[in-house]
């Protein structure tokens, strides 16, 4: 008999959070066991009602965008970002050139939104191995998964735009300069408030009441740029990002921090991310061959390979520790895949290699984290 909306909704949050906890037990990230209640319910739910469903995992996506901003502050950014991204060009380069075998060695957007998003990596999974491969590597981790996911959102955009819209190179570098200065605007006043009105807007915050009001000021100001970014092109869990950036606790005073990750987290990991996470499962699709298992094979040891080298360190076991960190691939891949081939820019046969490279990627990185992490003597306290 099929339910109401709160009905799949009920069962999916419900399911997901019981099989997270199971994988937790296991020693794996929950949002695997999230994904995998996807991947089971695909197959025994019908009927979904895939508008509203839809809805709630984009708001998944922005929660989970918004609460991953705050985890980072502009200066980690900054300082993390420089290594950070460029280790995100090799990457994202080297991924280029070995999907290439995969569309007979000519150019197509496939190669590009599949480099993309096989370059992506897990922020969930980069905070679960912190502590084996030191906090002072986390800022750089962590700013790698946000521009590989930021980069895989702007790369894909920009295509959809190409080729749906029929852009000009110049029109197309005119998209790109309005997205560069869209973050450049919004870091840039951010920077300006908290050198010159820090002391006036902590004061303020301090005035509201209640714990609903905060978080009413953080959704006003998170939609609004959310909506700006959509409007110039951008994914609109782009602007979500930068609102969890931009909240540090230097600009908002500890407390009223302390507030808003509080109640950010418990909206996300409660109620949207496993939605989110369960609904890339309901949707993954695939295919099962050898030529797919080999695609899979040599991207991640490639990856993880190079990877080690750019993350070198004296001790082999913390260096490999960070390159499964950031060699961990992500679920957003799956839905950069899904966007991408829904409008027509990816193909079926790229779209199924991408979406199980994602799956398998995050399992592999998470397996090579508990492995080593059971030899010890790695750990940083």
């Amino acid at each position: 008999m099929p339910f109401d909306v709160i009905g799949y909704v009920f069962v999916i949050i419900a399911t997901a959070r019981v099989f997270a906890e199971i994988f937790e037990r296991l020693g794996y990230p929950g949002f695997l066991g999230e994904i995998s209640t996807g991947l089971i319910l695909g197959i025994v739910l019908k009927n979904l009602p895939r508008a509203d469903l839809d809805l709630l995992a984009e708001l998944g996506i922005f929660f989970l965008m918004m609460y991953a901003g705050l985890e980072l502050t502009p200066e980690e950014v900054r300082l993390g970002g420089r290594k950070g991204f460029l280790i995100y060009l090799v990457t994202l380069g080297l991924m280029f050139f070995l999907t290439l075998p995969f569309t007979g060695y000519k150019i197509y957007t496939d190669n590009i939104i599949v480099a993309s998003i096989l370059a992506v990596a897990s922020a969930p999974i980069v905070l679960r191995l912190t502590r084996f491969f030191g906090k002072d590597f986390l800022h750089i981790a962590l700013s790698y998964a946000v521009i590989s996911e930021v980069g895989s959102l702007a790369i894909l955009y920009l295509l959809v735009n190409f080729e749906l819209y029929h852009l000009s190179y110049a029109e197309l570098g005119f998209e790109l300069l309005k997205d560069v200065l869209f973050l450049t605007v919004v870091l840039g006043v951010n920077y300006v408030i908290g050198i010159q009105h820090k002391l006036w807007i902590i004061m303020r915050l301090r005035r509201l009441k209640s714990d609903e009001a905060v978080f009413g000021m953080v959704m006003i100001l998170a939609t609004s740029l959310a909506l700006v970014s959509e409007v110039i092109g951008l994914h609109f869990s782009i602007g979500a990002f930068l609102v969890g950036l931009l909240l540090h606790s230097d600009l908002m005073g500890t407390k009223q921090f302390e507030r808003v990750h509080t109640i950010i987290s418990g909206v996300t990991y409660g109620i949207f991310a496993p939605i989110f996470f369960a609904w890339r499962g309901i949707n993954f699709e695939t295919e099962f061959s050898i030529q797919v298992i080999y695609f899979f094979v040599v991207i991640y040891l490639v990856r993880i390979l190079a990877t080690m080298v750019m993350v070198w360190e004296k001790n082999f076991k913390v260096s490999i520790m960070r390159a499964a960190g950031i060699s961990s691939f992500g679920v957003l891949g799956l839905l950069v895949g899904e966007i991408g081939y829904s409008y027509g820019v990816l193909s079926e046969h790229m779209y199924a290699l991408a979406s199980l490279a994602s799956i398998l990627g995050i399992f592999v990185s998470a397996t090579v984290g508990r492995i080593v992490n059971h030899m010890g003597g790695i750990g940083y306290e």
